[in-house]
């Protein structure tokens, strides 16, 4: 059975969630599912704007078929080749023969490494701030290299306001009935999804967010039509200043974020007296993490928040111990830089994951790292509590 939703007069939704899937990319872990979106304006001539994952397509064709009726599908504007996206085009192209594929030159050389059918002949090129008018809307697009593929553009229709944004602006999570931001407690129960989603997939392209921010700052948006998650009609703003804090690497929150990596539980016990003394200390909402329980991403995500992050590490094979070295290795493949940053060791014969973690973090940007620091031998004793307090005035007083 069809499951559509009416936007606009003549734009509708024809996407769906999958909430069996574990892992997004094969990486991320996604708790609460993921919405696939694509959209359909039936103009004077009918555009399809992106497709779907494989794993909803059988949805999305009957969703496609009953919105179109008994007209044919003139265009199909492909905003992004990722495959969560692209997994129906081959489909498309079946069923609607006749159909135009409107993409840039990346996007035409990506569908013919995909697919084997005649994409020459069917491919509507277009460029920077090229327009299609379909009737009565005007489409404008707008390329957005590497956010987060090289091919993505987004597609702006100036008549509704609309800008369907590819990847840009989207959230993991599965849609319930509602498809509007505002329809939802989107802070409470979105925001954290969103971030995770952001920071992961594209916090390493930051310039190129930024960039794709200033040309979009040119054009009258009043809706926001993405790939993954809700569409945005009310309160753009604030949701833009999101993107903009995240992908400049500008802290969202003045707060602390420890994560550590324990064995046997005695690193675990040194950063629950320092949690405990950095509250004593007037600091709030301190965020802390097991690097060996929580998923990396949910911590990578917590870096882009948190202004202030602590790394405490037992030291394993004369190393790093193992999923804090993941956890940093992945903020600096991911571009994190601009934070305060203290760091704790522990090592019972030859403490070493101090030198190697300050390495990996002073090869990332604009790292201040407190040169007040903790070495433990096993286990934290009372005669280090004054290097503890050092620590937390430290911490507490670059906030």
């Amino acid at each position: 059975m069809y499951c559509v939703k009416n936007i606009t007069e003549d734009l509708y939704w024809i996407g769906g969630s999958d909430r069996r899937l574990a892992l997004f990319e094969n990486i991320y872990p996604i708790p609460n599912g993921v919405s696939y979106n694509a959209y359909v304006l039936m103009d004077e001539k009918t555009v399809l704007l992106d497709t779907v994952d494989s794993s909803i397509s059988e949805l999305f064709f009957e969703n496609l078929a009953h919105v179109l009726g008994e007209r044919n599908l003139d265009y199909l504007v492909i905003d992004h080749m990722e495959p969560d996206h692209c997994a129906a085009i081959s489909g498309v192209v079946f069923r609607y023969p006749d159909v135009k594929l409107v993409c840039n030159t990346k996007t035409a050389a990506m569908l013919k490494q995909f697919y084997s059918f005649d994409v020459d002949s069917r491919i509507l090129l277009v460029k920077e701030m090229d327009t299609l008018n379909t009737g009565k809307h005007t489409l404008t697009f707008v390329m957005a290299p590497m956010v987060h593929w090289p091919e993505t553009m987004v597609t702006f229709d100036s008549v509704t306001g609309a800008l369907f944004s590819a990847d840009a602006f989207g959230t993991f999570g599965a849609l319930s009935g509602n498809l509007y931001a505002d329809e939802m407690n989107f802070e409470k129960d979105w925001l954290d999804d969103a971030r995770r989603y952001l920071t992961n997939i594209v916090g390493k392209y930051g310039p190129q967010v930024q960039a794709l921010l200033k040309k979009a700052s040119a054009l009258d948006i009043r809706m926001i039509c993405p790939l993954h998650g809700p569409v945005w009609r009310e309160n753009l703003g604030w949701f833009i200043d999101k993107y903009k804090a995240w992908s400049s690497y500008t802290p969202e929150d003045s707060a602390v974020m420890i994560a550590y990596g324990s064995i046997y539980g005695n690193t675990e016990n040194a950063v629950n007296v320092l949690a405990s003394r950095l509250a004593d200390a007037g600091v709030k909402n301190i965020a802390m993490y097991d690097v060996s329980v929580t998923d990396s991403s949910y911590i990578l995500s917590e870096a882009f928040r948190c202004s202030h992050l602590v790394f405490a590490s037992s030291t394993y094979n004369g190393g790093i111990f193992t999923p804090m070295e993941t956890l940093l290795l992945e903020l600096k493949a991911h571009n994190l830089q601009n934070r305060t940053v203290a760091v704790i060791e522990n090592g019972t014969w030859a403490p070493a994951a101090g030198r190697q973690m300050k390495e990996i973090i002073s090869s990332m940007k604009n790292m201040t790292i407190l040169s007040e620091e903790l070495t433990i031998r096993s286990a934290l004793k009372e005669e280090q509590l004054p290097q503890m307090e050092a620590l937390v005035k430290a911490i507490a007083g670059s906030m």
